[in-house]
């Protein structure tokens, strides 16, 4: 998800509608929680889904927030972009149109491996904590 939204994020210069942006506003929040939430199914702890929680609610909130009302600032079309996509939850699980617009360009520009690299650290994590780890 991260990495299909930044190959259709030109930050700053055009608003984002299409690929993921046209399910959800905040398509890279999205990823990020859906592999928080993998990474908590796979730790099995209590303590990781607080986190996690914490985390979202105490940064990617504002962040989402403060985001919101600079787009709405710089780009007039936003304020009906807005009322027409939801934030977080898509209103439809059908994803039709997704890659159309991607640019790969884009995603090394934005450097969304970093991602990528981050979800393999906590794979790599989770296999040590199996194989090394009694639980």
């Amino acid at each position: 998800m991260r990495a299909v939204a930044s190959g259709h994020v030109e930050k700053n210069r055009v608003l984002a509608t299409t690929g993921p942006y046209a399910y959800v506003r905040n398509p890279l929040y999205v990823g990020s929680i859906i592999i928080g939430i993998g990474f908590t199914i796979a730790a099995r702890d209590l303590w990781v889904l607080v986190a996690i929680a914490l985390l979202f609610v105490v940064i990617y909130l504002p962040v989402i927030r403060s985001e919101e009302a600079f787009l709405g600032g710089q780009f007039p079309e936003y304020d009906d972009y807005a009322r027409r996509v939801p934030s977080l939850l898509p209103r439809t699980l059908l994803f039709r149109q997704i890659t159309q617009g991607f640019s790969r360009e884009l995603y090394f520009s934005h450097r969304e491996y970093n991602s990528l690299l981050g979800a393999a650290a906590i794979v790599a994590a989770l296999v040590v904590k199996i194989l090394w780890i009694p639980g």
